[in-house]
């Protein structure tokens, strides 16, 4: 039993000097400066142009589209235009067979002769009638003839008169007709309006089209690809920045290494308004020369409102920072249109108030408050520090009462 005593009493002198050691060797791990310590993420100020700008995006489309359709029914017979093919004004591009309308066309061009020798046959009998009527004037007055038979007459010249305006009318009611046949017959070949490319084609050979309601597009010819625009939509809180004339540049998901110079040339008044957002449509102006831009391309527009050279400028992330609470400080009061942010002075964040001009979403002017070269703090990031790249612990890497490995 004392054998035993004596064991477990040294055992646990051994576990207590263990634990003595441990806080020891950590106590002199913090004393070393182990315990957390802060990192800022700065970038300096520098002095060179910059430009306020207004973001939106928008279609590409041609300056001119025309769509080509027809305003009768029929059976497409042939095509002469594919996509991508260029067109002249004039220029056959596709043809409904013709049967149908060229037998109307004969029959009104029946009707209309019919109508003609009508009226030649009211002609003679007008004039026969007037004849006989002037005979019986004659014989009237002499008392010949009674009075009831003249009237008899005169009716009959009366009448052959308004046959032969009937008649004439009926002429001019059968060309009309006679010449909506022939129209119709025309529309069956259909011709270019405008010199120009075909950039959509929605029939095919055999393909009935019919009109009745509204006229069904064939055809879409895009005048002048060498010429494009932007409708590009812009928030009601920015639309007051654009202005008709300014410049812009986009990008396109086709080249996205590039940017693209447009010019403003409309900004129109009417609104939309969509789940309670308003937005107006602004149009830009596109030179394509080289025709890469194609229609139907989104593009991501950039409007250049306002442009600076030579000034201050920050990053407009150092706006947004703001220190943790262990090394937060108490900024000075603003004035109006005044900010303030973060410069790291003597390896902390020290606040400093500045007077912005314009700016964009990576950058901004500061005219006041700073100097070139500035660290403006735009995070912090915070971990425990080492003594390198071994342990940190006074005893090496295997602890206290490990004894040698």
């Amino acid at each position: 039993m004392n054998v035993l005593t004596k064991l477990k009493s040294k055992t646990g002198v051994a576990v207590l000097a263990c634990v003595i050691l441990i806080a020891a060797g950590f106590g002199y791990h913090y004393a070393r400066g182990g315990g957390a310590q802060v990192t800022y993420r700065t970038q300096a100020a520098t002095r060179g142009d910059i430009s306020a700008t207004v973001t939106s995006s928008g279609s590409i489309a041609p300056l001119v589209t025309v769509t080509v359709g027809t305003p009768v029914s029929g059976i497409i017979k042939s095509l002469s235009a594919d996509y991508n093919s260029k067109v002249t004004q004039g220029q056959v591009i596709a043809q409904i067979d013709p049967a149908t309308y060229k037998a109307q066309v004969e029959e009104t061009r029946g009707s209309y002769l019919n109508a003609i020798a009508n009226v030649e046959k009211a002609k003679v009998t007008l004039v026969d009638a007037q004849r006989t009527l002037k005979r019986y004037q004659a014989l009237v007055k002499d008392g010949s003839v009674a009075v009831s038979d003249y009237d008899t007459y005169a009716t009959a010249a009366a009448s052959a008169k308004a046959a032969l305006r009937a008649a004439q009318a009926t002429v001019a009611q059968t060309l009309g007709s006679y010449d909506q046949a022939r129209t119709n017959l025309n529309y069956t070949t259909i011709i270019s309006p405008v010199n120009g490319i075909v950039i959509s084609r929605a029939v095919e050979v055999g393909q009935t089209v019919t009109a009745s309601m509204s006229t069904p597009t064939l055809f879409t010819i895009a005048q002048d690809l060498t010429k494009m625009q932007i409708n590009a939509t812009v928030d009601e809180s920015d639309i007051a920045k654009v202005r008709e004339g300014g410049n812009a540049t986009f990008s396109v998901d086709a080249y996205p290494d590039q940017t693209f110079p447009a010019v403003v040339t409309q900004v129109r008044n009417a609104a939309t308004t969509t789940s309670n957002v308003v937005t107006y449509s602004v149009i830009l102006a596109v030179d394509n020369k080289d025709q890469r831009l194609r229609p139907g391309m989104t593009a991501n527009v950039t409007f250049v409102t306002a442009q600076r050279s030579g000034v201050v400028k920050m990053p407009t992330a150092a706006l947004r920072y703001r220190p943790s609470a262990a090394q937060k400080q108490t900024p000075p009061k603003l004035e109006p249109g005044r900010k303030h942010v973060y410069v790291l002075r003597d390896g902390k964040p020290t606040p400093v108030i500045v007077t912005l001009g314009i700016g964009n979403d990576k950058e901004t002017e500061v005219t006041s408050g700073l100097s070139q070269g500035d660290l403006l703090v735009l995070g912090e990031d915070s971990g425990a520090s080492g003594s390198g790249k071994g342990s940190s612990s006074p005893f090496g890497s295997r602890g206290p009462g490990m004894g040698p490995r």
